[in-house]
């Protein structure tokens, strides 16, 4: 039987580690079924109806999927039996080819991957600032929009840490990485509630759904259009990833973390372009857009964003008391 850390973690070669497991069974949706074709149809439809519905408010729809580091390291990858042909990114783009709505990173990721620089994390799930930039560009073509100036000469640091993945096995391994500075153009002018209590407490990396900033960005340079963006990680509230790429570059830009649209938001911004952003593990749920960011920053969530409670000091049998 195999460790249970390698059912959730592949390693490939050269020290590469890959997500397989997990809640989302990555692994599993490399394989055809009717199950996984249904779901499939369900996106495709999803996106068409997405995009009506926004063109009937004079708004622009773009939707992008992130691909696994399965779908574009598969030359990394080792001994892992899989096919990468059947990415679910890939075939939803096959179902989607000439779709205005639809923006394909899979191709323009896979045809940079041997370049000077990786576009993933060695031992993470996400992308490096370098993958995020590459993916950032294409969606600006996409957008009709120019990146700002001296975007490619801005400073960049290193960050050495156990990343995601590395913290699932034993050998915890330690990686650099360097990531460039993005805020420099525009400002967060606003954190809902739930961000801030988050922030407050110290917690701001355990909140995910339900992240809600806004960006301004006040440049003579800047587009002057606003955007509302629907994203997870690999956008972020933080400017560290593509939020912060697309703030730097529009006048105004909302950014919410969540899978489901919240038409009644988009319709109160009224933005000129509406971007959502999705792993393509993801792909695995389809959603129902009825969030209501509003309603969800309330209550119980906002408490959940207290600090931990100290542990308290061991008993004398040597058992740390549980709260």
């Amino acid at each position: 039987m195999r460790r249970k850390h390698l059912d959730f973690v592949h390693v490939g070669r050269d020290g590469w580690l890959f997500l397989i497991g997990g809640t989302n069974g990555v692994l599993d949706q490399y394989r055809v079924s009717f199950t996984r074709w249904w779901l499939l149809r369900g996106w495709r439809r999803l996106i068409g109806t997405r995009a009506t519905r926004a063109q009937a408010l004079g708004i622009r729809y773009l939707h992008v999927i992130v691909p696994e580091k399965l779908s574009v390291y598969d030359d990394r990858a080792g001994d892992l039996a899989y096919d990468p042909r059947r990415s679910p990114a890939r075939a939803l783009a096959r179902r989607l080819i000439n779709h205005p709505a639809f923006v394909d990173l899979l191709a323009p990721l896979r045809a940079a991957r041997n370049g000077p620089v990786p576009l993933y994390h060695r031992t993470d799930t996400h992308w490096s600032y370098d993958g995020c930039l590459l993916a950032y560009r294409v969606l600006m073509r996409a957008c009709g929009a120019v990146p700002p100036a001296g975007l490619d000469a801005r400073e960049r640091y290193e960050i050495t840490s156990v990343r995601d993945l590395g913290s699932k096995i034993p050998e915890a391994p330690v990686e650099t990485t360097s990531q460039g500075v993005i805020d420099i153009l525009a400002r967060r002018v606003y954190a809902s509630p739930l961000v801030e209590a988050y922030e407050d407490a110290g917690r701001a990396p355990d909140l995910h759904i339900g992240a809600h900033v806004r960006f301004r960005n006040e440049s003579p340079q800047a587009d002057p259009r606003t955007v509302v963006l629907f994203g997870d990680s690999y956008a972020h509230f933080a400017p560290i990833m593509l939020s912060g790429l697309v703030a730097e570059t529009f006048r105004e830009v909302h950014f919410i973390w969540s899978s489901s649209i919240d038409w009644g938001y988009v319709a109160a911004v009224k933005p000129d372009l509406l971007l959502f952003e999705i792993a393509e593990r993801f792909l695995v749920r389809l959603p129902d857009d009825t969030f209501d960011i509003a309603s969800y920053q309330k209550g119980e969530r906002l408490a959940e964003a207290a600090p931990a409670p100290v542990a308290a000091p061991a008993m004398a049998e040597g058992v740390a008391a549980q709260g």
